[in-house]
């Protein structure tokens, strides 16, 4: 096992959308404010459509009910406009930062890329619900990335994704993991839930053939369970939750990275069934030595608490 303890990886994914073109994409960081939560980088896409949105701010204060209504009505004729340039075989939009609500998301017409779409991008918006109409049309998406928005529940929105396999929550307002995921989402190999206030770990029975990445950083966890079936898993992310104790890994046999950085941990145990691992990272716990490592352990394996 080849043992790693460093500062955790940044919030991945994609850059900002600058332009209404096709090209190539260059992955950057996350906003500095939410660098501190661990996550597991993204695999890098070769082309995609971007869509920046440049809404204009109102002129000078206290403008008339009559100016006001004005604005609004123009805003929701933008919000309709946005992709009407793009061709129904567009593959790859991306709308970030474009300061879009769930009314806007109804508006742009997704679903006329239904048959085509495979990567949509709505991160940093201020999305709180998902339209059923709307994304129930998009059969054919592969990566969907909410990142940012203000999401309590997911509903149906999500049952016809049948060839969703990365799909990006970190960042809203979810008290669970949906339980619509493991019923209907069956090609999901990655998952990004960091920064919500999930408690709890359930719902990822029915994931378990296709799991391999799972993101929980930065919720309310205070026990690792639910995670029997998950015997495909391979990066399984808790830094910055209450666990008290490493427990329930056992049947996690393909798991390569754990981080459990930054919890209330004060013994190493349970790792023993964990014969792939090669990376942990396990800082800013209460763990003054380590032990229980004998049966992970290499000729390669680096120590450190720090």
């Amino acid at each position: 096992m080849a043992f790693l303890d460093i500062a955790e990886k940044t919030v991945p994914r994609e850059s900002v959308a600058t332009l209404v073109d096709t090209a190539t994409a260059d992955p950057q960081g996350s906003d500095a404010s939410q660098a501190e939560t661990t996550v597991a980088p993204p695999q890098e896409r070769e082309k995609a459509t971007r869509v920046e949105v440049v809404r204009q701010p109102a002129q000078g204060e206290g403008s008339s009910d009559e100016e006001d209504n004005k604005e609004e009505e123009e805003a929701e004729i933008e919000d309709s406009q946005i992709l009407e340039d793009l061709p129904d075989e567009t593959e790859d939009i991306e709308l970030i930062h474009s300061r879009l609500s769930s009314a806007s998301i109804s508006k742009l017409g997704l679903q006329r890329f239904g048959k085509h779409l495979k990567r949509l991008c709505l991160r940093q918006n201020f999305i709180s619900h998902l339209d059923p109409e709307v994304f129930n049309a998009l059969t054919e998406i592969e990566d969907l990335d909410f990142y940012d928005n203000k999401i309590k529940h997911v509903g149906s929105a999500l049952n016809t994704m049948s060839n969703l396999t990365t799909l990006d929550l970190s960042f809203n307002l979810l008290k669970h993991v949906p339980e619509e995921l493991e019923a209907n989402l069956k090609s999901l190999r990655t998952v990004f839930f960091v920064q919500n206030r999930i408690s709890h770990i359930t719902n990822l029975t029915g994931l378990g053939a296709t799991l391999r990445s799972l993101e929980l950083g930065g919720n309310k966890i205070r026990q690792i369970e639910g995670l029997d079936a998950l015997v495909n898993l391979e990066e399984l992310w808790l830094g910055k939750n209450k666990i008290t104790k490493l427990e329930g890994l056992e049947n996690l046999k393909k798991l390569k990275i754990l981080s459990i950085q930054s919890n209330r941990i004060t013994k190493l145990e349970g790792l023993e069934g964990l014969e792939n691992l090669e990376e942990l990272y396990l800082s800013h716990n209460g763990i003054s030595k380590l032990e229980g490592l004998e049966k992970n352990a290499r000729p390669s394996l680096h120590s450190s608490l720090m």
